[in-house]
């Protein structure tokens, strides 16, 4: 049965290839995002797909005017059934870089937006007992790896979905969590100018010898929102890699050996 999935910063790197997978399924997408031209570029993308793609043009940050976004679709259509809440992003790289409205930008729009979208869905959720909750988040959320006020926000998801699968698990609610590690997307790509060869340079630290790709994250979202993951909820499932299994050159270090 196709369900309406409301995916969040669709527009961005993962949210578009989120938008494609779920689509592909049949499902009616609501797809997010402040910028209606890159909704619409995603529309163009997914027009031979068969599911159905709507914008939803709302700032996370607001949490007014993302709810009088999301009802205004839920009244065109239908009650969600799974949100993949994926609006994030960072921006001061260190504590020294980290001044006070930098901190409150990120945590506004990392966790406190995530808060504002799922509040939105949740009384729909309820009311027809099921739901599907499903974040993005992001391996800082457990290893320090710079963007300080990025990386608390993400930790906080961590607590805040806990708390959302352990108190509505009782009304048919799951919610679960991803934490990516580095995602090739066209964020990168003011990085990459700088030094092209860093990719290559991250591989080192990834046991799968490769770093994640955006499908990757699509491929956990809907698996996590499907019915093959009916006892799962409250889950921080690292889709990196194998990045937070070991410090491999550590390891090597250690051992003296190859690792």
């Amino acid at each position: 049965m196709a369900r309406v999935v409301l995916i969040t910063g669709a527009a961005g790197g993962i949210g578009r290839r989120l938008v494609g997978r779920f689509a592909l399924l049949g499902d009616t997408i609501l797809a997010q995002d402040l910028s209606e031209s890159g909704l619409d570029q995603v529309a163009a993308e997914c027009a031979e797909i068969p599911g159905s793609i709507h914008k939803v043009i709302a700032d996370i940050t607001d949490a007014a005017a993302v709810t009088r976004a999301i009802d205004g679709a839920i009244a065109t259509h239908g009650a969600i059934d799974v949100l993949v809440a994926n609006a994030g992003g960072a921006f001061a790289p260190t504590i020294r870089q980290t001044t006070i409205d930098a901190w409150h930008r990120d945590v506004d729009l990392n966790l406190n937006g995530t808060m504002h979208t799922v509040h939105a869905v949740l009384q729909g959720m309820i009311a027809k007992g099921k739901g599907n909750i499903v974040v993005i988040g992001s391996v800082n959320a457990i290893l320090a790896l710079g963007h300080p006020a990025y990386s608390a926000a993400k930790a906080g998801l961590i607590s805040y979905v806990k708390s959302l699968a352990a108190e509505l698990g009782r009304v048919g609610i799951r919610a679960n969590i991803i934490l990516p590690g580095t995602v090739r997307t066209p964020t990168w790509q003011e990085r990459l100018k700088k030094n092209p060869a860093l990719f290559d340079q991250l591989i080192k630290w990834y046991p799968l010898g490769r770093i994640v790709e955006a499908n990757d994250i699509a491929e956990a979202a809907i698996f996590l929102a499907s019915d093959a993951a009916a006892a799962i909820t409250g889950v921080a499932l690292p889709v990196d890699c194998g990045l937070l299994a070991a410090n491999r050159l550590m390891a090597s270090e250690l051992t003296m050996e190859d690792f």
